[in-house]
């Protein structure tokens, strides 16, 4: 069983053109910005919109039988199939959500951000058991959300589309290995350059030179992980070939990490510890020099 489409359809200031192919028992997740039209494409692909032009094509047919007190003992609620939504708790209404979708046997299965209002423990929680039951479905799945860790968790490819056009497919470790848009390089957290590589250098859009591995040419992005940029109040000595002077101009912390974007002849995100910051006694607008080293710059074909 394949899912074949191709949507086409304008909708308000969106145009929506956007092909996808799903195998049965493969889980797709399709992620985007806010507007980039996953919404309108899950509801064109459940016939809840009327497709311009294309097609949505499903193999096969069937008939769609209540599997209600199975579905429940799997996901855990058989002792709570009497109870009123209002008794369940948020967790528990996801789940049982899930089962009434699963129940009649559908050979299409679209979740439209299926975590979104659960808080961050119940959201663990969930994604386990989604994981696990999306194993056992059989038919095309297909999944909506905003959460890279989400996306990457439970999908086997991932679809991203911007302003209502694909722009990036692939294996959870492509996507995120190769990013292809600032939006991609955002949501895994990597910094994004593109340019012309030669010499063992990529010359950025902006004119700026930025030294890399290899023996790629052309037009290349150029991805540096934000832990292989180090932060330093003076200019630094030693070997890094990619040294410039910025200035902090956002700094967040989350856990034992923190980010520090950099503006400067090319804005970078480093990734440094608490610790580190405090000792550095950086705050926003202070001025700063970053390095990284020619070898932390992945370059690949734009």
């Amino acid at each position: 069983m394949t899912l074949e489409a191709a949507v086409q359809l304008q909708l308000g200031a969106l145009d929506l053109d956007v092909a996808l192919e799903i195998r049965a028992g493969e889980v797709v997740a399709l992620l985007g910005p806010n507007g980039a039209g996953k919404t309108t494409l899950l509801r064109a692909l459940a016939g809840l919109i009327p497709v311009t032009r294309g097609h949505v094509h499903l193999d096969g047919s069937g008939v769609a039988r209540q599997r209600a007190t199975r579905w429940l003992e799997r996901v855990g609620l058989q002792e709570l199939a009497s109870a009123r939504p209002s008794q369940l708790s948020g967790g528990q209404r996801q789940r049982a959500a899930l089962a009434r979708a699963l129940a009649p046997d559908p050979r299409l299965l679209l979740l439209d951000e299926p975590m979104a209002a659960l808080d961050a423990s119940a959201r663990i929680e969930v994604r386990r058991d989604l994981k696990r039951h999306l194993a056992s479905f059989d038919g095309v799945r297909l999944l909506v959300t905003h959460d890279p860790l989400e996306a990457v968790a439970l999908a086997d490819r991932l679809v991203v589309i911007e302003n209502g056009k694909l722009v990036q497919e692939g294996t959870p470790a492509e996507v995120t290995e190769r990013p292809r848009s600032a939006y991609v390089a955002d949501l895994v957290g990597v910094n994004l350059l593109r340019g012309v590589a030669e010499h063992g250098s990529v010359r950025t859009d902006g004119g700026h030179v930025v030294a890399a591995a290899g023996a790629t040419s052309g037009e290349v992005f150029a991805v540096i992980h934000p832990r292989a940029v180090a932060l330093h109040r003076q200019r630094p000595e030693g070997s890094p070939r990619n040294v410039w002077q910025g200035r902090a101009d956002a700094i967040e912390i989350a856990g034992d990490r923190a980010r520090v974007r950099v503006i400067g002849p090319v804005p970078v995100v480093a990734e440094i510890t608490p610790a580190s910051l405090a000792e550095l006694r950086l705050a926003e607008g202070s001025e700063v020099w970053l390095s990284f080293k020619a070898t932390d710059v992945g370059v690949y074909p734009a």
